[in-house]
């Protein structure tokens, strides 16, 4: 078997008028290879798989598979030491890579969908966006979104604002059961501290003014479980929803102008389609919410 650089020489040479004979000679090799080759054309040399080298790892890699066989989740850093103690003078990245080969893929993980009856639950949070305003070009702006979901529609209400003080939250909680003409049973807050002030005795200990404004229009304040963010995933996935679907590659002259936008996609895209989950209108949904229960009170 000969190098490619070779067989172009043989051929070139023999595009030249050169003799297998002399060839041969200027290349050293028998005749009958260089004719070989000539009669083959420019077909490149088919050469086999190269023999894999020696590593240090190697009289250890039994040992590990047996190890990741019993105890698949066993660190690396765990794996590395136990080969040190056998004898083992190769590098850590040696055995991650081999242990990314060797391991069994994980299981994945499922949860259960927690769906929620006809007007019995929303969710409430705040997301933080960056912006640049057209009317102020050189001044990057942080605002926030907040954002009212309900569980059974899924329909959006949102509103971006400037602070987080209670007295904003207030005022986007009243904005949002006004338009939707009415509040559900429960609202789900994710601890935020306008909400939640904190633990007592006898439990958590919600913001009074939210608690007079819940007796109001009728509704139940509920912290998340702490740690358990996912139980909120109909309010953080919709704000993945809106960055991606609205707020990305836009531009607003200032912040009304941001939330007039935000209202028209809302009213003209986000409600009105087809819900990925629940596979079914959003507008129609709550439409079939508020007939079945909906908490409806005068001005707060």
């Amino acid at each position: 078997m000969i190098k490619l650089g070779v067989l172009v020489m043989i051929l070139d040479l023999h595009r030249q008028g050169l003799s297998v004979s002399a060839i041969s000679r200027q290349c050293g090799l028998d005749r009958k290879t260089v004719r070989r080759y000539i009669e083959r054309g420019s077909e490149p040399p088919a050469y086999g798989p190269r023999k894999p080298r020696a590593t240090l790892l190697d009289p250890f890699t039994a040992y590990l598979q047996q190890r990741v066989a019993a105890y698949p989740r066993l660190s690396g850093a765990r794996l590395l030491r136990e080969l040190k103690e056998r004898g083992y003078e190769g590098s850590y990245t040696a055995v991650t890579d081999f242990l990314r080969d060797v391991r069994p893929p994980p299981s994945p993980g499922y949860e259960v969908r927690f769906e929620t009856p006809p007007g019995e639950q929303g969710q409430v949070d705040f997301a933080q966006f960056q912006v640049v305003f057209t009317d102020e070009p050189e001044t990057p702006r942080v605002v926030w979104l907040f954002s009212m979901v309900l569980g059974f529609s899924r329909l959006i209400w949102a509103r971006f604002v400037v602070h987080q003080d209670l007295a904003t939250v207030l005022r986007c909680h009243v904005a949002a059961f006004e338009a939707m003409g009415g509040a559900p049973r429960e609202l789900l807050y994710d601890r935020m501290k306008t909400a939640v002030i904190g633990e007592g005795d006898e439990g958590i200990v919600y913001n009074s003014s939210l608690i007079g404004m819940a007796r109001h229009y009728g509704f139940h304040p509920k912290a998340c479980q702490a740690y358990r963010a996912k139980t909120k995933g109909k309010v953080e996935r919709p704000f993945r929803y809106i960055r991606q679907d609205f707020f990305l590659a836009r531009s607003f002259r200032n912040l009304d102008d941001l939330n007039e936008q935000l209202r028209r996609w809302l009213d003209t895209v986000a409600n009105p389609r087809v819900h990925a989950t629940t596979q079914r209108v959003v507008n129609e949904a709550f439409a079939e919410a508020r007939s079945a229960r909906w908490r409806l009170s005068t001005s707060f």
